[in-house]
């Protein structure tokens, strides 16, 4: 499966463009601000029907325009076509088409087109609070496991109508025990379904990171949540005063935690810059195999500003790890045409450049 051609109108900063790709690989430069990464995040959100960079959908259209428009159109496995098309109002109305027929629930879309992306932005799973994490694990399930998406959904549904009870002056204890003993099969599924991926994930991780360094430092990945040794209902049971008190819901699978270790020491406080962008690159490249055995597709790879705080011996063993991944369609930028140029000498396939300055993006 890969992407043909984009046709996008007022996204960002991009007026309008109509640019077809290579199957392959496709570089594109510029400089920082020129809008490489918002064509990325086009690609993205006609994957998974929202920006990779915000859930809301507030600055999708460029300033000043009442709507953005995408449309993609498609290679899929087996040689038959796709178009997917999607438009974002600026009073909040968005509609996703595939084909002519317009999707009544954009979850339906998800897992039709895989993709996996790589940022700058992805430093937050290791800088930032668990809900990164936890983000991270649901946008790789939800491709792969359409129950998982809808328990996912119905369990923080269960959460809001709980904790609103608890913020109650008088709350009803049988309501209460009613809505926690109706969220235990949705948290069951949940917890079972992340711990099988990374169980699966962390092997994977840490065979890539080993390419990546050249076996110079070890990383680990463990999965921690309250559901490990409880059953939910133990847990809400040992939480009842505290949740009294607090008027909150204090544990559960909405408080899950990935934990990220570099020769036995947390990555966030001992690992460099560099090791910690390898960590990053080896997750993601994890997530791109894991993917693509699951779901028999291999996903789209968006490879934004990779070489940033590497070095050229990591950059050197990235490209031979992308190579030897069997991997699909590849978009990649870089502020620097030299650096790409080079690159492209270390990939047998067909590549294609693009420039882009200023919204505007020009094949080369």
């Amino acid at each position: 499966m890969f992407l043909n051609r984009i046709i996008l109108h007022d996204f960002k900063n991009i007026a309008g463009a109509d640019v077809s790709f290579s199957p392959k690989v496709n570089y594109i430069y510029g400089s920082n601000g020129a809008g490489k990464t918002n064509l990325l995040d086009a690609v993205y959100y006609l994957s998974m029907t929202k920006s990779y960079f915000s859930s809301s959908d507030q600055y999708v259209y460029a300033y000043g325009a009442e709507e953005a428009t995408l449309c993609g159109f498609y290679q899929m496995e087996g040689g038959t076509e796709e178009k997917i098309a999607a438009s974002v109002h600026k009073g909040g109305e968005k509609v996703f088409r595939r084909g002519a027929k317009n999707y009544s629930r954009f979850s339906d879309h998800i897992g039709l087109l895989p993709i996996v992306m790589v940022s700058p932005f992805d430093s937050a799973l290791i800088n930032d609070s668990g809900e990164e994490r936890r983000k991270y694990l649901n946008f790789i399930l939800s491709q792969i496991d359409r129950p998982y998406l809808q328990h996912i959904q119905a369990y923080n549904q269960l959460l809001m109508q709980r904790n609103k009870l608890l913020k109650a002056e008088l709350a009803a204890p049988a309501l209460l025990d009613t809505i926690s003993e109706r969220m235990v099969p949705h948290a069951e599924y949940v917890h079972a379904a992340r711990k099988n991926l990374c169980d699966r994930l962390r092997p994977l991780i840490q065979g890539f990171y080993a390419q990546l360094s050249e076996g110079r430092e070890a990383v680990d990945v463990a999965y921690r949540s309250d559901l490990d040794d409880n059953t939910l209902e133990e847990v809400f049971a040992r939480e009842a005063e505290k949740e009294r008190v607090l008027r909150y819901t204090t544990a559960g699978i909405q408080r899950d935690d990935l934990l990220f270790r570099i020769d036995g020491h947390p990555l966030r406080r001992c690992g460099s810059q560099g090791q910690q962008k390898s960590f990053l690159l080896a997750m993601k490249m994890a997530q791109f195999r894991f993917v693509q055995e699951s779901c028999g597709q291999t996903p789209i790879l968006l490879l934004d500003d990779v070489f940033d705080k590497l070095d050229m011996q990591r950059v050197e063993n990235l490209l031979k790890l992308v190579s030897a991944l069997d991997f699909g369609q590849i978009f990649l930028t870089d502020s620097n045409k030299v650096r790409l140029e080079s690159v492209s000498r270390g990939i047998d396939a067909d590549v294609r450049s693009y420039h882009v300055e200023a919204g505007r993006i020009t094949a080369e």
